[in-house]
C-alpha cells in the first residue's frame, strides 16, 4: 500500500519556508544580475570592468570568481554553450563549484546523464555542495525519479540545508515537476 509514503510527502512538501528562502541572499540563492557580459558582450566572452571591454576568459586576467560569476550569469541567460566556454577556462576543473556548474549547464541543454556525473563528482570533492544536490534533485525530478529526488533532498536537510534555497528549489521542484534556471 502507497498511502503512507504519498501522504508523507504531501505534509513533507507543504511545509513552511519556501517564500522566505527563495528571497535570501548569496551568490548562489538569488538570480545574478545582469551585466555587460550579457548585455554587451557576445560569445564566449566576458566583461573585463578594468580595460572596460569584454574578453576572452581564456586570455584575460580575470579571477576565478569573476569567471564564476560570470558563468553563473551566462547559464541563467541560457547562454549555456558560452556559459561551458567560459567553464573552460576556470582555473581549477576540480572544484566543486565549477563540477555544478557544468552539471548545471549540461543538464539544462539536456543530457542529464552527463550532467548527473558532474554533481556526482562535485559532491565526492565537497558532499555539503547543497547546490550541486538541490541541482541534481531537479535533474532527477525532470526524469520522473521522484524517489532519487527526495533523497537529495533529505540530504540537504540533514546537512544543516533546511530552509535554504538549495532546499526549498528542490521541495518546489518535487511537489510542482518545476525547476529552476539559477
Amino acid at each position: 500500500m502507497r498511502l503512507a509514503p504519498t501522504l508523507g510527502l504531501a505534509l513533507i512538501l507543504t511545509l513552511p519556508g519556501l517564500g522566505h528562502a527563495a528571497g535570501m541572499g548569496g551568490s548562489d540563492n538569488t538570480p545574478p544580475k545582469p551585466t555587460e557580459t550579457t548585455g554587451t558582450c557576445e560569445g564566449v566572452q566576458v566583461w573585463d570592468p578594468e580595460t572596460k571591454s569584454c574578453v576572452d576568459p581564456k586570455e584575460g586576467a580575470l579571477d576565478a570568481d569573476t569567471l564564476y560569476r560570470a558563468v553563473r550569469e551566462l547559464a541563467y541567460a541560457g547562454r549555456y554553450n558560452d556559459a561551458q566556454g567560459v567553464l573552460r577556462a576556470m582555473p581549477d576543473q576540480s572544484e566543486d563549484r565549477v563540477l555544478t556548474y557544468w552539471g548545471f549547464t549540461h543538464r539544462k541543454m539536456g543530457d542529464r546523464v552527463l550532467a548527473r556525473s558532474f554533481y556526482e563528482r562535485a559532491l565526492a570533492a565537497n558532499p555539503d555542495n547543497l547546490l550541486a544536490r538541490s541541482y541534481m534533485g531537479q535533474g532527477f525530478v525532470a526524469d520522473g525519479d521522484t524517489e532519487a529526488a527526495i533523497a537529495q533532498w533529505r540530504e540537504i536537510k540533514a546537512r544543516g540545508g533546511d530552509g535554504t534555497w538549495a532546499e526549498a528549489a528542490l521541495r518546489q521542484a518535487i511537489r510542482t515537476g518545476l525547476t529552476y534556471n539559477y
